[in-house]
């Protein structure tokens, strides 16, 4: 049985807001540091990055630059490898589950993982899907 429903599959729109949702914790992200820019630096430290301001530096250049890049379509494909070896850096050191004892916090920390491997694969969807356009 075949549906009426029309979906817009093939419609820019949807295009942009997929990019858009796959930004959107990064674009979220680089404006909580650069406004809190303190608690940026703070949160690196936490995770025993230092110097902790070029860290910090960094995060917010690539949450927001790479964001940007991606939804603009310039060097997409780069900006997609970047924000994605970003994503898979950042969750080996911030979500080492296997390194927890057993119990919510272990739970937590892999289901984020796990999550942020799901944004990896997102993004290299985007550079598969934007170096085959080309």
């Amino acid at each position: 049985m075949r549906s009426n429903l029309a979906l817009p599959l093939g419609s820019p729109w949807l295009d942009r807001l997929a990019l858009l949702l796959l930004c959107a914790a990064y674009i979220e992200g680089g404006i909580d540091k650069l406004f809190d820019f303190p608690g940026a630096v703070a949160e690196q430290a936490h995770f025993g990055l230092v110097p902790s301001v070029p860290f910090a530096i960094a995060t917010i250049v690539t949450e927001l630059g790479g964001s940007a890049l991606v939804l603009a379509g310039r060097l997409r494909w780069l900006a997609a490898l970047w924000l994605a070896g970003f994503t898979f850096i950042a969750s080996l050191t911030a979500n080492a589950f296997w390194f927890m004892p057993p119990g919510g916090a272990k739970f937590m920390a892999e289901n984020a993982f796990f999550e942020h491997l799901g944004l990896v694969g997102g993004f290299l969807l985007v550079l598969l899907q934007d170096l085959r356009a080309r």
